[in-house]
């Protein structure tokens, strides 16, 4: 896969307007893992690190035939000798589990709405990331957008008497391992596949020793292994998006995931708001309605550059 590290948000005029693949892969990703909450729900009773465990391994199993099937062997083999390599994805590997962990403890503890604004905040923190280590430009009306985001979060750990801790774990996890893999010249499946085979042994050890068993009423071995196609899937088409668009734009396609999350917390699990939730939802909301704008104004000025 070749690395473009930024592309323009549309691709070359051939018979018509046609859109980068990128901003497509980046829409599918964001809206499996928005509908991800009712999935892991009915993996319930199982605990959040054996869903954990059973998300890892299925996964490996099935980036594995993947990976067999379409002759990734020498790509792989190359990652194995570059120490380089094998560090950043040993890093990112790390940052998606910790990811994984907490957002399984969030939906199954009945706080979905809680984690939803973890990936409202992460698209800005994308935005920070992009613009301090990427060095990509950021305009005024986008630093304005970054600063309300950053105002709600205060604003809710003032009413809240602390950091909201599952918020910001689930935003910085998630922006610095979609940075890392963005950085990391390896390709999505082949990435992903050494992630999860890092993961695999602590993953094995702990079903091992908890000795977990499959309860009467409880998910059965169907429904485990199909969490492995939903875990890999938004994540290789998550690793492609990042390849093909700029990161900063990358984080603005996010928000459709925490609005779906939002939206069943809300209207199908019945999770109740206070108004200082609210408020920092409606700062959020602006804030990247903001940068919408921002991004659109930037986009059109370089296009007439271009165009003279």
């Amino acid at each position: 896969m070749t690395d473009h590290p930024h592309p323009p948000l549309a691709g070359s005029v051939t018979g018509g307007r046609k859109i980068n693949p990128g901003i497509a892969f980046g829409i599918a990703a964001y809206a499996i893992w928005g509908l991800l909450p009712s999935f892991i729900k009915l993996l319930h009773p199982l605990p959040a690190p054996d869903i954990l465990a059973h998300r890892i391994l299925w996964s490996l199993l099935l980036l594995t035939v993947l990976a067999v099937g379409l002759r990734h062997g020498p790509a792989l083999y190359r990652i194995v000798r570059t120490p380089r390599l094998l560090l950043a994805l040993s890093a990112s590997a790390s940052l998606i589990g910790l990811n994984w962990l907490f957002y399984i403890i969030a939906v199954n503890s009945g706080h979905v709405a809680e984690a939803s604004l973890g990936y409202f905040i992460n698209p800005l923190v994308n935005v920070v990331l992009g613009v301090v280590i990427l060095r990509e430009r950021l305009g005024r009306i986008e630093t304005v957008a970054v600063s309300l985001a950053g105002a709600a979060v205060a604003f809710l750990a003032i009413w809240q008497g602390g950091l909201p801790y599952i918020p910001l774990i689930l935003a910085f996890t998630f922006a610095f391992y979609g940075l890392i893999r963005k950085m990391t010249p390896v390709d999505a499946l082949d990435g992903l596949l050494v992630e999860t085979s890092i993961l695999a042994p602590a993953a094995l050890a702990w079903l091992m020793l908890a000795g977990t068993t499959l309860t009467t009423g409880g998910p059965g071995w169907p429904l485990l292994a199909a969490s492995g196609v939903v875990t890999a899937l938004p994540l290789l088409l998550f690793a492609a998006a990042a390849k093909r668009i700029r990161y900063s734009d990358l984080g603005l396609l996010q928000y459709l995931s925490p609005t779906l999350q939002l939206t069943l917390a809300v209207f199908v699990y019945g999770e109740k708001l206070h108004a200082a939730q609210i408020a920092a939802f409606v700062l959020i909301w602006i804030a990247l309605a903001i940068y919408a704008v921002g991004t659109s104004i930037r986009t059109r000025r370089a296009a007439a550059v271009v165009a003279d």
